[in-house]
């Protein structure tokens, strides 16, 4: 990409930033519609993924379709707008004390933000009270990368790559008792998950959050970020996910995060490939997993 397609990018993204949230979202709802209406295999993933959660009427596809919108055009304003501007958008957190608990006790806190609602503001807001590390995967637009790493990194909010070096500074963070975040519901890299059900489909699931967990002790928070109608802000909600680790942990996450979902399902990202098959890992049907 040349430097004059950056820096005209840059440039939309900023002045995006600079409309209210309520309009931001119009705009996203009517994007939401035009990329379901002319993306044919986005269309019709998010309709798989509705049907095989058993949410496939109507009503909740079409506020799915709106949803997805708002989440990608509501980026400039958390990423582009003041840090205090943004803490301010969020009108009510529900279970910030199982946060505050889990600090007292110094073993740090695993936080989980599956793709649902506006899951980027989630990190920003924890990071006002508390050092938190999220791990993160390099977007393809490289541009967007400096944008991105601006936007989340406000706070004491600071970001480590997916890799060996990110997966390590995740456990030095939580040695030190503070907070670290994932996506739990994001399809890890090949020979880094397993197989584990969702919402009766076997899923591709991150074992790290299990390891993690496990090694420090760090209490687990399942946490969700709903948007609330008219750009009126957010509501977080942190709910404690104690694990058993004598049993799988992965089934145990992608339950949890099938609760979550069904709280608020319009606002999940079905049109991501959350069924799909990691590069170098043979399909559920072939091994036998679930």
């Amino acid at each position: 990409m040349s430097i004059m397609t950056t820096f005209i990018f840059k440039l939309i993204f900023r002045l995006l930033s600079a409309l209210p949230l309520r309009a931001l979202h119009i705009l996203g709802a009517g994007l939401g519609w035009l990329t379901y209406t002319f993306s044919t295999q986005y269309a019709q993933r998010m309709r798989d993924n509705l049907k095989q959660a058993g949410l496939s009427s109507d009503s909740v596809l079409a506020a799915a379709i709106t949803e997805a919108g708002k989440s990608i055009a509501e980026l400039p304003w958390v990423w582009g707008r003041s840090y205090q501007a943004v803490l301010g958008s969020v009108v009510e957190c529900q279970g910030m004390n199982h946060v505050e608990a889990a600090q007292a006790q110094g073993k740090g806190t695993l936080i989980l933000t599956p793709h649902l609602g506006c899951f980027e503001i989630v990190g920003l807001y924890v990071a006002q009270y508390m050092p938190f590390t999220l791990l993160y995967r390099q977007p393809k637009l490289r541009w967007l990368e400096g944008v991105m790493c601006q936007g989340r990194e406000r706070g004491q909010a600071k970001l480590a790559k997916a890799d060996l070096i990110g997966v390590r500074l995740l456990y030095k963070a939580l040695k030190r008792g503070e907070a670290i975040g994932l996506l739990p519901d994001q399809v890890p890299s090949g020979g880094e998950g397993e197989w584990a059900d969702f919402f009766g489909r076997p899923a591709y699931t991150m074992t790290l959050v299990g390891r993690l967990a496990q090694a420090s002790g760090a209490t687990v928070l399942m946490v969700s970020a709903e948007r609330l109608a008219r750009g009126r802000g957010y509501v977080l909600r942190f709910d404690p996910l104690p694990l058993d680790f004598s049993q799988s942990v992965t089934h145990q996450i992608n339950a949890a995060l099938e609760n979550t979902i069904r709280a608020c399902p319009a606002q999940y990202l079905w049109s991501y490939n959350r069924y799909k098959v990691a590069r170098g890992i043979l399909p559920p049907e072939v091994t036998g997993e679930k």
